[in-house]
């Protein structure tokens, strides 16, 4: 029986890294992982460092795969600029599908990785738990644009086509710009050595408010599900732990984790305040031993000031994905707690 071979574009990302170490350990796929440097996990992968915003980088270092089944789009960039964001992002997906498509007959199956944004979750108040047939929402968003092409796409070409929308995906992986539980443990760490106060940073109807998590395990998890799925084609799927939790009530779990007391809401930027305690960061890397990561390579400020600047619910409905047969659930504020101890045991934070 031939073996499916896997490409995962934004293999160094918090979705991609986990996504290719779980391929790569079933023992059931070849890999090829696509990123600016490589990844740092275990298993037999090949990677290719390309630029998947240049064409002709795509072409070039990418033509001779030939037997590629499957590609796993987990790639994102960020740009200020509004339309030259969905420029971007759309633009890399199409780079990297044209050239698979025209270099391997194999293919059989697109994974594209979208996000709650598809319901508009960042500009407002909006319909929860959000289901996959909801209306889109008024305006543009590069999730539209970069689905409407692989649906076009696909019916000329013949494969199939998935979508994943989780939220707030935690896990361990380096310089991405959107990993909650990193920001948290960073933030934690900080205000323990300095004394502040680990406060809740953001709006205070955010402190109530109904939030979920999506863990990069599950996700990976999640993904080859419904990659390889006959029932799954051509279909979107929302992915989440399963469950809600306020921050009012995961505070003091996470207060305890790292030693500090627990200090009442406060609004503070995390953009200004993080930056602010990068020299204090480099002493706790020296005279702890951690790995040698700036703070800057390991939080995301504007993530988090976005995250907790939420004034309403964030709620996906996960139903579809159970009655197609993906059944995994996480305790989001055990894998909190869990992600910390393990950025702790690998010499991430102190």
């Amino acid at each position: 029986m031939n073996r499916s071979v896997a490409v995962v574009a934004g293999a160094t990302g918090v979705t991609g890294r986990y996504l290719t170490g779980h391929l790569a350990s079933t023992g059931t796929w070849d890999v090829v992982a696509l990123s600016r440097r490589v990844p740092d996990i275990g298993g037999s992968f090949r990677h290719v460092s390309v630029d998947l915003s240049d064409v002709q980088d795509c072409r070039t270092k990418l033509a001779d795969l030939r037997d590629v089944t499957h590609v796993f789009y987990c790639a994102f960039v960020q740009d200020a600029d509004a339309e030259r964001h969905r420029q971007r992002n759309t633009a890399m997906l199409v780079n990297l599908v044209e050239t698979l498509d025209a270099a391997s007959p194999a293919l059989r199956h697109v994974h594209l990785v979208e996000g709650t944004k598809w319901y508009g979750s960042h500009l407002g108040p909006f319909t929860t738990p959000a289901k996959e047939h909801h209306p889109r929402h008024a305006g543009d968003n590069f999730y539209f644009d970069q689905q409407d092409w692989l649906e076009a796409r696909q019916w000329k070409s013949g494969w199939t086509w998935t979508a994943v929308r989780p939220h707030a995906i935690c896990g361990l992986s380096l310089g991405s710009p959107m990993n909650l539980a990193l920001l948290l443990a960073v933030y934690g760490s900080l205000c323990k050595t300095t004394g502040e106060a680990f406060c809740h940073p953001g709006a205070p109807e955010n402190w109530t408010t109904l939030y979920q998590c999506t863990d990069s395990g599950l996700l990976a998890r999640a993904i080859e599900w419904m990659a390889t799925r006959d029932a799954c084609a051509n279909q979107a799927f929302n992915v989440t732990n399963g469950d809600v939790f306020r921050w009012s009530n995961v505070w003091p779990r996470m207060a305890d984790f790292f030693g500090v007391p627990m200090a009442k809401p406060s609004p503070r930027k995390l953009a200004e305040f993080l930056p602010a305690l990068a020299s204090r960061w480099d002493e706790l890397v020296k005279a702890h031993g951690l790995q040698p990561y700036r703070l800057d390579q390991l939080a995301g400020y504007a993530f988090g000031d976005f995250v907790f600047s939420a004034r309403w619910d964030i709620i996906s409905d996960v139903g579809k994905a159970r009655r197609y047969g993906f059944g995994e659930a996480v305790d989001s504020e055990e894998m909190l707690l869990r992600q910390f101890a393990a950025f702790r045991e690998a010499k991430i934070i102190p």
